[in-house]
């Protein structure tokens, strides 16, 4: 039982199970309500709606409808009357008439042949319609049409044509009768129902889209019209339907479609989309309130996020950043309220960064003793060179021949030297690397006080840049430099008794480096002596430089002899490498 508990409690501490509980217990009212509320007040909402919009629609239209239906009737019964009488256009004219005469609506009744020419009407019989559009729109589709002709050849006004084929025994057309309804005869009917503000305008048009009548001008129809709904289109279908669109003017406006004869002839109403045109408007309520429960749940989730994770976690990341920016005193971080993954992170880093900061003590104090060694190196080596260099001194006083003497001179000089080298490279402050004006800048001026010898003064100039050298290059670097100064010393001159000097490295190529050493010679002598070298100082300048990769250069131009050693500059890193190993550079 105990075990159960504790594995239960477990659980319900974790974030993932303490946000899933909430998101839902917050998110549950809001989907229910929402799915059930909101599906059936819009499914409501817009049936009544397109409801409302069509039957405002048939309402208005109801006159049309009546006058094309019996327009169409009509038409249809003319037309088996006149197929006996086609033979005697007077008699079938004389009833023609006489239809037209009790029914005042229609302006003109005619039966036209083939030809186009109306063999028998009301008025004008003989009459040849063949050039007429409206004529040869019949003869195209040879089917039951309702045209709009806006200024009749024989009324003279606009009128609606209703056209219907005449068919004999053999089941051949032989000619089309037509009533012609004057257009005014269908607007003056709407008068009552245009004085109820609910109307909408109201047009009718045929299969093809054209407009048949409207109750507004036909100039104003852009106003009323959809902007992107051809008639073409919405005169195709047989069933009703209602939308919302805009007009060419941009004004919202809803639209109901009804057939009043699929295929022939449609109605539509139009009016300014409104809380009683649009649906969505009137649906507004079940839509307001899911988001507003909606809204609510955010907030409940957010304030839950923050308090049971947010606020911990920017506490954790304010003490990892400051940690990683290199703050090593971390104050207490308070966890008791946060969730279980929560405090296990922080005592983790907690852990860590007593091992890094314990790791990182233990590296420094290595680092210092093996600094300490590598200096106490350095510092013996000059020691013992400059022994070795007293000795020499000491056996060269005892030595009787000048030869004897001028080579354990040159020894001395070179082991000098060494000390020297030594004793710049347990001063720098670099371990890993050395600094080159640190190192040079010393060496230089002791080699040009040693060399020169009693009464002979050298006029120096140096420029070393800050480059950082790894020791396997600074010290040959260093012996190097000092041969090259020594040859210089030995041999440089000037016409006024004041040799000059220059040494100056650089940086050439972003990753090169070049050592030049420079020095003025004096007048050559009328008669060349005997050649003082051994040659051994320019085998070491070639070992020393092929140790740093380098190469050596060798001019002279008028009074100036020049040496200069390119060499690549190693990364720093190869010192680190050989410095944690164990080896130490040696001179």
């Amino acid at each position: 039982m105990t075990n159960w508990k504790a594995r239960l409690e477990g659980v319900t501490a974790t974030l993932g199970f303490r946000l899933a509980f909430l998101l839902a217990v917050a998110l549950l009212p809001l989907g229910v309500v929402s799915a059930l509320q909101s599906a059936a007040m819009v499914k409501e909402t817009r049936a009544r709606s397109e409801a409302a919009l069509l039957g405002d629609t048939m309402r208005a239209a109801q006159s049309d409808l009546l006058l094309v239906q019996q327009a169409r009737g009509s038409v249809k019964a003319l037309g088996e009357a006149v197929l006996p009488l086609v033979d005697d256009p007077v008699n079938c004219s004389a009833m023609l008439r006489t239809f037209v005469r009790k029914e005042s609506l229609y302006s003109l009744a005619a039966f036209t042949n083939m030809n186009g020419v109306m063999v028998c009407a009301s008025s004008s019989a003989g009459a040849d319609i063949s050039d007429t559009q409206g004529f040869n729109s019949i003869i195209e589709d040879m089917e039951p049409a309702i045209l709009l002709i806006p200024n009749g050849r024989m009324s003279g006004q606009a009128v609606i044509l209703v056209v219907e084929p005449v068919r004999n025994d053999a089941d051949e057309i032989v000619g089309f009768m037509s009533l012609s309804l004057p257009h005014e005869a269908l607007t003056a009917r709407r008068a009552v129902l245009e004085a109820d503000p609910t109307t909408p305008e109201l047009l009718t048009f045929n299969g093809n889209g054209e407009v048949l009548t409207s109750t507004v001008s036909f100039a104003d129809l852009e106003n009323i019209l959809p902007r992107n709904r051809p008639l073409q289109v919405l005169g195709r279908g047989s069933s009703d339907l209602s939308f919302t669109a805009r007009t060419a003017q941009g004004d919202a406006r809803a639209f109901a479609v009804i057939p009043i004869v699929p295929d022939l002839i449609y109605a539509m109403g139009s009016w300014p989309a409104g809380p009683d045109g649009n649906w969505y408007l009137r649906a507004l309520p079940s839509i307001t309130l899911p988001l507003v429960m909606w809204m609510a749940c955010l907030l409940v989730a957010f304030l839950a996020v923050e308090r049971l994770v947010t606020r911990h976690v920017r506490v954790l990341r304010g003490a990892m950043s400051g940690f990683g920016d290199g703050k090593r005193i971390i104050g207490r971080m308070d966890m008791a309220a946060a969730p279980s993954e929560i405090r296990e992170l922080a005592e983790t880093f907690e852990h860590m960064t007593d091992t890094i900061l314990h790791d990182e003590a233990e590296m420094e104090d290595m680092i210092h003793q093996k600094e300490v060694l590598l200096r106490e190196v350095h510092h013996r080596v000059k020691n013992n060179l400059q022994l070795i260099a007293s000795i020499m001194n000491m056996q060269m006083r005892q030595a009787r021949s000048a030869e004897a003497k001028t080579l354990m001179k040159g020894l001395q000089e070179r082991v000098m030297s060494l000390a020297t080298i030594h004793r710049g490279l347990y001063q720098t402050s670099g371990l890993t690397d050395i600094r080159a004006d640190e190192l040079l800048v010393e060496l230089t001026r002791q080699v040009v006080q040693i060399a020169p010898g009693p009464g002979r003064q050298i006029r120096l100039e140096h420029r070393f840049p800050d480059i950082r050298l790894t020791p396997d290059q600074a010290v040959p670097l260093s012996l190097l430099l000092t041969e090259a100064l020594a040859n210089a010393l030995k041999y440089a001159g000037s016409h006024d008794g004041r040799p000059k000097l220059w040494v100056s490295m650089w940086r050439e190529g972003g990753t090169q480096a070049v050592l030049e050493v420079r020095n003025t010679l004096g007048p050559k002598p009328a008669s060349p002596g005997p050649v003082d070298g051994t040659g051994l100082g320019a085998q070491l300048l070639t070992a020393f430089s092929q140790q740093i990769g380098g190469r050596v250069d060798i001019s002279t131009e008028e009074d100036i002899y020049t040496l200069r050693v390119t060499f690549e500059v190693r990364p720093l890193n190869e010192g680190e490498a050989r410095i944690s190993g164990g080896d130490v550079p040696q001179g």
